[in-house]
C-alpha cells in the first residue's frame, strides 16, 4: 500500500479515522470488499473466539483472578477458546445476578433524587446534546412530527423496524450490529408512545451510556434517557420563552404545555420541573401516584415533606389522603384538572393534579409550588382546600378515634398480597430483561434484508 507500519497501527488502535481512499486501498491489499472490511461481525466462529478472549481479559472481572496472561496462537485448539469464553460469561452472569437487594435499589433511588433537587432537576449536559439533535433535523418551534424523529434515527445512522414479536421484557432492541432500532408498533400514549420510546433509545446512545456497573448506574441512565427524550420533545430553546410570557401573563398551566408540544400530562408536568428553577425562578414538585396514594415517582425542591422509608426513598410511600393527588380521584369529574390549597406543617401548598388514564390503571400527576408561588399560575383561584399534618401527624394514617373504638377487634381483613416485597430485584445486567428471548429475536431478524 505505500504506508508506514506505524500509519496502519494507529488505524488498528481506533486512533485515526481512515479517508474513503484508504479503505478502498486496505480492501483491494486483502482481497475483500469495503462492505466487508467495515463490517463489526467477525468473518469466522474462530475469529471471533480470539477477539473475545483477549478482549475478556482486558475486563477487571476477568483480571481480578490473577490469572497469567494467555496469548491466542493458532495452537491454541477451538475447543478450549470456546471453554474459555463460556466461563468468561458465565463469570459475568453470575456478578451481574445480584443486581440490587430493594433496600439497596431504595437507597439508590433516594440518593439520585438528592442530586437532581440539588441541582434543580437540570441537567445541562443533556439539554446540550437534545438542542444539537434538534439542530442537525432542522427544528424550529412547535410539535415534533414525526419526520423529523425519523430523521434524527436517520442522523445517528439507524434504521427502524416495527415488529409484533417484540420480546415482552423490553420496550425497544438496538442493535448495534445491522445499526437496526426495534419497536413494537402499536398506539399506547403517554410516557410510553413509540416516539417517546424511540427518543429514550436514542438517548442512550447519544449520551454514551454502556452497560450499567450496578443498579444506582441502571437508574441514572433510564432518568437521563427520559430526560433526553423530554428536552427533545419540548425544547428548551421554545419552551423556555413560551413558559416565561405565561408567568409574565400570570397564565402558566401543565396543559397549555401539553397541547402545544402534543406530549402527555405527565411528561409536560416533569419538563416543567426542569425548567422551572434554571429559568422561571420556581421552586416546585411532582408526584404521579396511584389511586391508593401510593407514590411512584416523586420530585421536590420546594420544601415539601414527603413520606419515606427508613433509607429516605419516597417510592412506594402511601401520600397523605389529603393531598391533591389522592382528593382528585374523589372528584366529581375525576378526568378534569383539580386545583387545591393544602396547609402543611410547614406551610400551605397549591397543586394543580390531573388523573392520567393508562390500560393498566389510573394515575394522579401532580405539580405544586408554595403559596405564594401560585400567583403564576392559572386555577389560583380555587376555593378547594385541605389540612394535612402529614407525613408525621395522624390526620390519615390512623382512624378517627370513634370509629376505631367501634370497630378495632371486630374485623380481620384479607390483605392483597404485594409478593414483590417478598422478592429481591430482577437479575441481569439490564434488570428483568430476559436475554434469551432478547438474542433469539435479534438472530432471527438479524438475518431479513
Amino acid at each position: 500500500m505505500g504506508r508506514a507500519p506505524s500509519q496502519l497501527s494507529l488505524l488498528e488502535n481506533g486512533k485515526r479515522e481512515p479517508k474513503l481512499s484508504l479503505l478502498t486501498s486496505l480492501a483491494s491489499a486483502l482481497g475483500v470488499s469495503v462492505e466487508e472490511l467495515l463490517s463489526k461481525q467477525p468473518p469466522s466462529r474462530r475469529a471471533q473466539l480470539e477477539i473475545t478472549v483477549e478482549e475478556a481479559q482486558r475486563d477487571p472481572l476477568y483480571q481480578a483472578l490473577n490469572l497469567p496472561h494467555l496469548k491466542v496462537g493458532k495452537r491454541v485448539p477451538n475447543d478450549v477458546l470456546e471453554h474459555i469464553v463460556g466461563l468468561y460469561d458465565e463469570l459475568k452472569r453470575r456478578h451481574a445476578k445480584p443486581t440490587a437487594t430493594p433496600e439497596e435499589a431504595r437507597r439508590a433511588n433516594a440518593d439520585l433524587r438528592r442530586q437532581m433537587r440539588e441541582r434543580g432537576n437540570y441537567f445541562e449536559n443533556i439539554e446540550k446534546a437534545a438542542a444539537e439533535t434538534l439542530a442537525a433535523v432542522n427544528y424550529t418551534a412547535g410539535p415534533l412530527s414525526q419526520g423529523q424523529i425519523l430523521a434524527i434515527a436517520t442522523h445517528h445512522g439507524f434504521a427502524l423496524r416495527y415488529v409484533q414479536d417484540l420480546p415482552r421484557s423490553v420496550r425497544s432492541l438496538t442493535d448495534h450490529v445491522n445499526r437496526r432500532i426495534y419497536l413494537k408498533r402499536e398506539t399506547t400514549l403517554g410516557m410510553h408512545s413509540p416516539r417517546t420510546i424511540l427518543l429514550q433509545t436514542l438517548g442512550h446512545v447519544i449520551l454514551g451510556h454502556g452497560q450499567p456497573r450496578d443498579f444506582g448506574d441502571f437508574l441514572r441512565q433510564r432518568v437521563e434517557a427520559n430526560y433526553f427524550a423530554a428536552a427533545v420533545l419540548i425544547p428548551e430553546s421554545t419552551a423556555v420563552t413560551y413558559l416565561q410570557e405565561a408567568k409574565q401573563a400570570r397564565d402558566l398551566s401543565v396543559e397549555d404545555l401539553r397541547d402545544v408540544y402534543s406530549v402527555s400530562y405527565e411528561m409536560a408536568a416533569h419538563r416543567f420541573t426542569n425548567l422551572a428553577h434554571r429559568h422561571l425562578d420556581l421552586v416546585c414538585h411532582f408526584i404521579r401516584n396511584d389511586e391508593t396514594g401510593i407514590i411512584y415517582k416523586a420530585y421536590e425542591n420546594d420544601g415539601l415533606v414527603f413520606p419515606t422509608d427508613d433509607s429516605g426513598a419516597i417510592e412506594g410511600q402511601r401520600m397523605c389522603r389529603q393531598w391533591s393527588g389522592r382528593q382528585v380521584f374523589a372528584s366529581p369529574d375525576r378526568y378534569s384538572i383539580y386545583y387545591q390549597y393544602t396547609d402543611k406543617p410547614n406551610g400551605t401548598h397549591w397543586c394543580v393534579a390531573h388523573v392520567d388514564p393508562s390500560r393498566e390503571r389510573n394515575f394522579a400527576i401532580t405539580l405544586g409550588v408554595p403559596y405564594k408561588e401560585s400567583r403564576w399560575f392559572r386555577g389560583r383561584e380555587t376555593t378547594n382546600r385541605t389540612k394535612s399534618n402529614c407525613p408525621n401527624g395522624e390526620c390519615c394514617v390512623r382512624p378517627p378515634v370513634d370509629l376505631a373504638a367501634r370497630w378495632e377487634g371486630n374485623v380481620w381483613p384479607s390483605a392483597r398480597a404485594h409478593s414483590h416485597v417478598l422478592s429481591a430485584l430482577p437479575s441481569g445486567t439490564f434488570p428483568g430483561v430476559d436475554e434469551h428471548d432478547v438474542y433469539t429475536f435479534l438472530e432471527k431478524h438479524s438475518r431479513e434484508a
